[in-house]
């Protein structure tokens, strides 16, 4: 009886360890960032990012207009008060400059997934704020 005590409760120690072990960080890849000489300290910054198998971003926001277009995989994308969605090649998502992204990760835990991001935003403001 012991010993099964014993396994059990290494299996619950090393299954805790996986569980909060931390997904796959995001490559995030800048594409341009132009300046718009109309809309005095605003420009607008277009990225791609890449989920590996099981990949997922923390909480953060943006403090912008962000548009999103999914270019392959598949991602589950989340804003604080919206519903969880899943989204496919071409498929599109939407965040506003107060949205807080709870959720952003990789559909899958066997491929990879990318979208390419453009977002309006204050010149002064950075690409993204992680949200504690």
């Amino acid at each position: 009886m012991n010993h099964f005590k014993s396994a059990v409760c290494a299996a619950g120690i090393v299954l805790a360890q996986w569980a909060a072990a931390a997904a796959p960080d995001p490559v995030v890849t800048a594409l341009m960032s132009k300046d718009l000489t109309n809309l005095p300290g605003k420009e607008v910054a277009m990225i791609t990012v890449d989920y590996a198998p099981g990949g997922a971003d923390p909480v953060h926001r943006h403090d912008a207009y962000g548009f999103i277009y999914v270019l392959e995989g598949s991602i589950v994308m989340g804003v604080k008060g919206g519903k969880e969605v899943t989204l496919k090649p071409g498929d599109t998502f939407y965040e506003g400059p107060d949205d807080i992204h709870t959720v952003g990760r990789n559909a899958s835990k066997t491929r990879p997934a990318k979208f390419v991001v453009f977002l309006l935003k204050d010149k002064n403001k950075p690409i993204f704020t992680p949200v504690h």
